[in-house]
């Protein structure tokens, strides 16, 4: 059912209240929706506004975890790998990544063992294994430093991580949840004779709203402490430690579809990956984190890092003055005292409190590529107050647009070209791979005005009415990366776009607390 939060002094009851619309948030509420309970998910800014959708892009295993001998994380995330590959095809595709053998790091015998065990803890079925390969002849020959003659070439799987937020949140809502961005919960007050809680809620306009709910998830992940201070005011315990993690963007470095891993002097990796066709993107850092030191963006020092890392591998260095675009994310990790920061564990931790009557479920750390599993097991925690709830559903499921017949994207493609004549096939690519199926539901009423060859008002459209977006910037670097490839002309006409259909929507549903839904 769709829940209503209520406007008045009579608060509507719902089971669930997800605090929290990145990864973790969106994952939790639709597995819980999918099992029949009641669920409202409150995002104080976009979905996947912040750390989801800064991350490097992969759904990987985490082969540098090998060498923390963190080997179930390892097992768990390659499983995942492929059950996230087989749920959302369209956006989420296998990819071939180059490790380099450098003599001065790690030895020959060490990077085949872990690539062994990379390809064999997990299951693997659906991806090739790894192969030694040549860097000085062949297709990849001149693209890195002479003395790099030789090397290994295992998989992983790319992912639109914003999209992958985003779709969650899709289907969560048509599974009943009640999904509201731009939606702060402020206050949280136990009811002091029955089970559960009292919400407040504030959306963007300062309008409240209240909602009595029996169980709290807190996915709040940077915030996450936060958060927990509203249910016990006081705390003063930091259980997340913030890691800021940057990436850089530079025009496309080397030709080919194959990515590299590049081992670096300190010990930690970088990856330079294909990115946006037209690009290469480079990342990242693993950069201790505070509460007000300032915007989360990639410093000069980030930016000379990656430049660095990347110049002692390609044949071509980097510089600072090659960056076109850089983006940030804090990453909330479980604060298990590693001394370092890329030493800290990426596995999640879930904290369970209040008992039955009235559970709170606290989300620490977590991956992209374990978001499924990490909901699975969070439901499987609170499911006690909830007996009647359905059993686990997600992994065999796919995905909003993710039903393509044996995950055939190719031929999908090729379907689409030939219902679709009339679409620029440049763009009607794009639209294949951000909507998959549900590219019919963007173009019922045919394509409209086309803002260059990434966007037009039919996606637009779409993106304001089906999965939240309230701004040009959510459009422009959320639900899509247009904004790498859109003139500046075509930006502002975007933007006029947008705050027109805001300004006729909000006067078309003025009374409601999130003027999209």
């Amino acid at each position: 059912m769709s829940v209503e939060v209520s406007h008045t002094s009579n608060s509507n009851s719902v089971d669930l209240l997800v605090i929290g619309g990145g990864i973790n948030g969106t994952a939790i509420a639709r597995d819980a929706a999918g099992r029949g309970l009641s669920v409202v998910l409150a995002e104080r800014d976009d979905l996947g506004g912040h750390t989801s959708s800064a991350s490097t892009k992969l759904i990987h295993g985490g082969l540098r975890y090998l060498e923390q001998y963190d080997f179930k994380l390892v097992r768990h995330a390659l499983i995942e790998r492929e059950v996230l590959l087989r749920a959302a095809p369209h956006i989420i595709w296998p990819l071939r990544f180059v490790l380099p053998y450098e003599p001065q790091r790690r030895p020959k015998w060490l990077l085949r063992m872990g690539l062994f065990l990379y390809d064999h803890l997990g299951g693997r079925k659906m991806l090739p294994a790894t192969r030694s390969v040549r860097l000085d002849s062949g297709p990849l020959a001149g693209q890195l430093k002479d003395h790099l003659t030789a090397g290994f070439e295992y998989s992983d799987c790319w992912v639109e991580d914003a999209r992958l937020v985003v779709l969650n949140a899709r289907d969560a809502a048509e599974r009943g949840a009640d999904i509201r961005t731009r939606t702060e919960v402020t206050a949280l007050t136990p009811l002091p004779d029955e089970a559960g809680y009292i919400a407040q809620l504030t959306d963007r306009d300062g309008t409240q709203a209240t909602v009595r709910c029996r169980g709290i998830v807190n996915a709040a992940g940077p915030w996450v402490d936060a958060v927990s201070r509203l249910v016990q005011p006081g705390l003063n315990s930091a259980q997340v430690r913030l890691v800021k993690g940057s990436h850089i963007v530079v025009p496309r470095h080397y030709s080919g579809d194959h990515n590299y891993i590049f081992q670096n002097d300190d010990g930690r990796i970088i990856f330079a990956i294909p990115y946006e066709r037209d690009y290469t993107l480079i990342g990242t850092t693993d950069v201790p984190y505070r509460r007000g030191e300032g915007p989360v963006v990639a410093t000069p020092e980030e930016v000379s890092y990656l430049c660095a890392a990347a110049s002692e591998y390609f044949a071509k260095p980097l510089s600072p003055s090659d960056v076109v675009h850089t983006y940030s994310g804090v990453r909330p990790l479980y604060e298990d005292h590693s001394s370092a920061a890329s030493e800290v564990t990426r596995d999640y931790v879930l904290d369970l409190q209040g008992g039955v009557q009235a559970p709170v479920l606290t989300v620490y750390g977590g991956k992209i590529t374990t978001s499924r599993r990490l909901a699975e097991h969070a439901l499987s925690r609170l499911l006690p107050a909830w007996p009647e709830a359905g059993p686990a559903w997600t992994e065999t499921s796919t995905l909003p647009g993710g039903d393509i017949p044996e995950a055939d994207f190719g031929r999908f493609r090729a379907e689409a070209r030939e219902r679709y004549p009339s679409v620029p096939p440049s763009y009607l690519d794009r639209l294949c791979r951000r909507y998959g199926t549900r590219i019919d539901d963007v173009l019922e009423k045919g394509v409209g005005e086309l803002f260059g060859e990434e966007l037009s008002e039919a996606e637009v459209d779409y993106l304001m009415s089906q999965e939240w977006a309230l701004s040009a910037h959510d459009i422009l670097w959320r639900r899509t990366k247009a904004g790498l490839h859109c003139s500046k002309s075509n930006k502002t006409r975007i933007e006029s776009f947008v705050k027109s259909r805001i300004s006729g929507l909000n006067a078309s549903q003025s009374g409601e607390v999130t003027a999209v839904s």
